[in-house]
């Protein structure tokens, strides 16, 4: 038997709690390298920075990965993602809007947990009354939310390129850092918020794992066995909501990353149950930014563009996924 058909049949042999156990041990070993290793100069001063952006991963992989997968659930499609309702374009047009108004030095002025929390709420407001909207008219379903995310998305998107062409050069380079993924730039003030908004979440959709087991039989089945698909679904996407634009506020937009997470997952999980997805979509995550982290900064010295690389390959990969679907979305 060929090598690789060993390999796939040990790891199918596997149970799912193997599995979650040896990514684990992995993620582990990738945090202790990347937080021990390769330090130059002082540890004082290393170390703690280092702990900071581990903070700001552990957010991201756990908001990201078990956002999408949620969505993923409530939606039966695993080609979208939480972005496609317009949350990054929305963030885009309010930084965009800021800079605009108040000049370019209204960024770095308006820095603190104030300002994340406004940008959080004013994303989670747009969420919920699009929700609230379309779920309480005769027309609502969770296609038209999905085709107004869209829209509005690519109406926010626009409005943000044409302010941005109207911005000074020095002006836009200020507020084009802002418009990606900053890992290595987040205040180690907000970790604490942020840890318990994620603890927060996690309990509530952890506790309901066994329904989302439920709401993937669809609409109709999971109705039949009593339970109120309607308020789940809301529910769930109030939750996917307030996860992805606290994301979106503290690290930035990152299109593509929670789908590869959760792509992943569903490959190596060995289950389609939720209390096997979800951990390993967190656990993927966080092993995919510590390692790219840690082989951009210390192999490639290209630290700060591990973000761009995944949105890249995200892409990629949702390219060749949405071919090989040939139009059965």
């Amino acid at each position: 038997m060929p090598a690789p058909r060993i390999r796939r049949a040990r790891l199918a042999s596997l149970s799912p709690s193997g599995r979650l156990v040896i990514v684990g041990v992995v993620v582990a070993i990738a945090i202790a390298c990347f937080l021990l290793l390769f330090i130059r100069g002082s540890f004082d001063f290393t170390f703690p920075r280092r702990l900071t952006m581990l903070g700001a991963m552990v957010v991201a992989a756990f908001t990201q990965g078990i956002g999408t997968v949620v969505f993923h659930t409530i939606t039966h499609n695993r080609i979208l993602t939480p972005s496609i309702i317009g949350f990054d374009s929305l963030y885009v047009l309010m930084q965009t809007l800021m800079v605009f108004v108040f000049g370019g030095t209204v960024i770095a002025n308006t820095e603190g947990i104030p300002k994340l929390l406004a940008q959080t709420l004013l994303m989670v407001v747009f969420a919920t009354i699009l929700y609230r909207w379309l779920f309480s008219s005769r027309l609502g379903s969770l296609y038209v939310l999905l085709l107004v995310g869209v829209v509005l998305g690519l109406a926010f998107d626009s409005v943000s390129v044409f302010l941005q062409r109207l911005l000074s050069p020095t002006e836009y380079d200020t507020l084009s850092v802002e418009l990606f993924a900053r890992l290595s730039d987040v205040d180690a003030d907000y970790l604490p918020l942020a840890f318990g908004v994620c603890a927060v979440v996690g309990v509530i959709i952890w506790r309901r794992r066994f329904r989302l087991d439920v709401l993937l039989l669809g609409r109709e089945q999971a109705s039949s066995l009593g339970l109120s698909h309607k308020r789940e679904l809301t529910v769930m996407l109030v939750l996917i909501a307030v996860m992805i634009a606290f994301s979106t506020a503290l690290v930035g937009p990152m299109t593509f990353f929670g789908f590869i997470v959760a792509t992943l997952a569903y490959q190596l999980a060995g289950d389609y149950r939720h209390q096997f997805v979800l951990p390993m979509a967190f656990l993927l995550g966080l092993l995919t930014l510590v390692a790219g982290q840690f082989v951009m900064q210390h192999i490639f010295y290209a630290g700060g563009l591990l973000t761009i690389l995944i949105e890249f390959v995200g892409g990629l990969l949702f390219l060749v996924i949405l071919l090989r679907k040939k139009g059965t979305l």
